[in-house]
């Protein structure tokens, strides 16, 4: 197996293509168990039909766990965006329509949303107080079993050349509140300092999925809190105002 193309460099991990082949290679650091759920959560969304790369194999490679999937040509949305600034709404339209089709499969059995998120805020090195008013906002939440993507943004998503799609990375994916999936999206344009799309993508969603903004707006701490544990240290500040309330009062506060 050849791996010398490089397509994209993580903290955890490196990506290379051979051939019709991409080849994801986790750092020695990468605990097993985590490869393979990985590999357990591609396989269980590749079975509801949604369109993705095929899973071939799982490995290891020079002493390094790899997933080996199929190779999808095309552009992802945010290579569409940064080359067509005047369609950004566009292809942030797509992206909605994209994230409903995966939202409309179900798949019983991934890991529930609930269940994942109370996990991380216990992980959370917020105060006791925080972490319980995160709990109870969470199991105040409606139990839904939609396909949930968990971070689905616009690196994620890949134009295919026939002018298809293909949607990457499924390492979070669980069965849950599409509303709390629509957050983690909302949010990570914010991480990438992209207001107007966060703001663009929340007003597109909740139009085409007839939701209210205020319901989605609710998840956010509760997805910033969950995002806490494992983020960059450049996001960290960011997700905190948003955990403890500070942000999402400041934003929101007005609307309530």
């Amino acid at each position: 197996m050849e791996l010398s193309n490089v397509i994209a460099v993580r903290d955890t991990k490196t990506v290379y293509r051979d051939g019709d082949k991409c080849i994801k290679v986790f750092n020695e650091s990468y605990k097993k168990s985590q490869v393979l759920n990985e590999a357990l959560n591609q396989s269980l969304v590749e079975e509801t039909g949604v369109s993705m790369p095929g899973l071939l194999e799982v490995l290891m490679i020079d002493g390094k766990w790899s997933i080996v999937s199929e190779y999808v040509s095309g552009k992802t949305l945010a290579q569409l965006i940064l080359e067509n600034p005047e369609k950004k709404r566009e292809y942030i339209e797509k992206l909605v329509d994209i994230q409903r089709e995966i939202q409309s499969k179900s798949c019983p059995m991934l890991r529930k949303l609930k269940d994942k998120m109370n996990d991380k805020i216990c992980q959370t090195s917020l105060n006791a107080t925080t972490r319980y008013d995160l709990h109870a906002r969470l199991e105040s939440m409606p139990k839904h079993s939609k396909l949930c993507h968990g971070d689905l943004d616009t690196t994620n998503v890949l134009i295919t050349d026939d002018g298809g799609y293909s949607v990457l990375d499924w390492s979070h994916a669980t069965q849950g509140n599409a509303s709390a999936d629509a957050a983690r999206t909302y949010l990570c344009f914010r991480l990438d300092g992209d207001v107007e799309g966060a703001e663009m993508y929340l007003d597109i969603f909740c139009e085409k999925s007839g939701t209210d903004k205020k319901y989605v707006q609710k998840w956010m701490p509760i997805v910033a809190a969950s995002r806490l544990v494992k983020c960059a240290e450049k996001e960290r500040d960011f997700l905190l105002a948003w955990a403890d309330g500070e942000e999402y009062r400041k934003v929101y506060a007005s609307d309530e």
